[in-house]
């Protein structure tokens, strides 16, 4: 992890900066040098866009509170996508609580380098990176400034060998610091975020945070998912409000943002999660499934950007 933080996983060999040239799009940011901007800058810049403008869609997974499900909603939003047809990279960004190869059974993985930078692990036709498969044991604590973690999500970004993607989700840890910020400052243009919350008023007002957050960097809101909103019953399929439902709904219309659904607290999605199955995969004939299908939905008709579409 120390030559992570110098600029390489495990002492891997950096992958030379690409031309960027893969859009053909003259107007291009990248195809020309900033003001004041070095050689080095210059050149990592375009390293980067010649990787993004292969993906066709960037969309950011946020919350403005933990404990809300956020990376569970971010891992079937990346698998249901991919079972829609799509070529999808899932970019877990929580850097000191990695979670995304838990829950898709990836644990004990590793990066590899191939020629073209690092190879994120393949499931199917997900491509998935996390700071998880770069820990020497999964109980090593991160212990990072800001300017480090987001030197590690520039790496992530530019360093790794996305390919073309139709979309790349990118789950966020909560709140409105370094690294949701990093996200936004490293990929312009991004589609937009996805936020969730739970039903409880506490929960909403700070998922309000977020939007308010998407506002001031001037990224989209694609829409709120209410998670966790009502139990359904293992045994007869009754669906009973423990928490005040709806909120996730009232907050998103006050803020006027779109409001994606409400997926209800499952014991199918805690167990999936901890056997390492995207529930939306293992599980797919359920009424669960089938509601977070209806939130990826909307996802699928977002207007095509870039080349990876």
């Amino acid at each position: 992890m120390e030559n992570m933080e110098n600029g390489a996983a495990h002492g891997a060999a950096r992958p030379k900066a690409s031309s960027c040239d893969s859009c053909g799009d003259s107007s291009c940011s990248a195809a020309r040098r900033d003001l004041n901007e070095s050689d080095q800058d210059f050149q990592e810049r375009r390293a980067l866009q010649s990787r993004l403008c292969r993906i066709g869609h960037k969309i950011m997974v946020m919350s403005g509170k933990g404990g809300v499900g956020k990376s569970t909603v971010a891992v079937n939003l990346a698998m249901g996508l991919m079972l829609a047809g799509k070529k999808v990279g899932l970019l877990d960004v929580d850097i000191h609580g990695p979670s995304v190869p838990t829950m898709l059974g990836l644990e004990g993985a590793s990066i590899e380098q191939g020629p073209d930078g690092l190879l994120p692990v393949e499931l199917g036709h997900l491509k998935v990176m996390s700071m998880g498969f770069l820990l020497r044991n999964p109980d090593d604590a991160v212990i990072w400034r800001g300017p480090v973690k987001g030197g590690v999500i520039k790496q992530f970004l530019k360093d790794v060998a996305w390919g073309d993607l139709d979309y790349l989700i990118i789950d966020a840890p909560p709140g409105t610091g370094d690294e949701p910020l990093s996200i936004c400052q490293l990929i312009n243009p991004i589609d937009g975020a996805v936020v969730v919350t739970t039903p409880q008023r506490v929960a909403a007002m700070d998922v309000r945070k977020s939007i308010t957050f998407c506002a001031q960097v001037g990224m989209e809101v694609l829409g709120v998912v209410e998670n966790m909103s009502g139990f359904v019953c293992p045994k007869c399929g009754e669906v009973t409000h423990i928490l005040r439902s709806g909120g996730g709904k009232r907050m998103a219309d006050d803020m006027g943002v779109p409001f994606l659904g409400s997926i209800p607290i499952d014991p199918t999605v805690a167990e999936a999660g901890d056997l390492g199955q995207a529930f939306v995969l293992h599980h797919a004939s359920s009424p669960t499934a089938e509601i977070m299908r209806s939130v990826v939905a909307p996802l699928l008709n977002l207007p095509t950007r870039g080349q990876g579409a």
